[in-house]
């Protein structure tokens, strides 16, 4: 499975479209980003309801993020309750890079994978380790099919997507005027 970004973000919601193709398929993953969202959005069941995959992403550096994704993930099985199917949900610890820092067990991860029936998967989005692999399971487990080890082995390649940097208005330049700088104390 081969895929393209093609990026639009927002101050709030960013919104990726990834295309590809798994086969004879022709498969297209819309992403929407709502990190940073808190729990209680009016908007965030709007945005999960009939997702048919859904990710969830913790910081492996920051037990308070796994601690909060029991909610998340009710909220997302909440949100999808008049769906007549649940969304594939995969669980995502971001930022292997630091594994120095780790916080959170693996054993703690797997735990909560099983427990909940979800895909179990780490990643730096950083250096882009194992992003794709991540898109790549998430739509293999929505279309129903089973990756074998070469395929996943083959997709753990880099993934970068850039992304434009606005400058920002620094707001009205000042001019120095020839002053004295020197200072009296009486």
């Amino acid at each position: 499975m081969v895929f393209s970004a093609v990026l639009n973000s927002t101050e709030i919601i960013c919104n990726r479209v990834f295309t590809g193709i798994e086969g004879n398929l022709n498969v297209t993953l819309q992403v929407w980003d709502i990190g940073g969202q808190t729990i209680g959005g009016k908007m965030l069941d709007k945005y999960i309801y009939g997702a048919q995959g859904v990710l969830l992403v913790y910081d492996i550096t920051n037990s308070q993020s796994f601690e909060n994704l029991e909610d998340w993930l009710n909220m997302v099985r909440k949100a999808n309750e008049e769906s007549d199917t649940q969304p594939a949900i995969s669980l995502i610890g971001n930022k292997i890079d630091l594994e120095h820092m780790r916080t959170v067990k693996m054993e703690k991860h797997q735990r909560f994978c099983q427990e909940n029936g979800l895909i179990s998967q780490f990643v730096s989005a950083k250096t882009g380790d194992s992003v794709f692999l991540c898109f790549q399971r998430l739509a293999a487990e929505v279309l129903g099919i089973k990756l074998n080890k070469a395929e996943m082995e083959q997709s753990q390649h880099i993934v970068k997507a850039e992304l434009v940097d606005y400058p920002q208005d620094e707001g009205p330049i000042r001019q120095e005027t020839n002053q004295s700088k020197i200072c009296s104390v009486q």
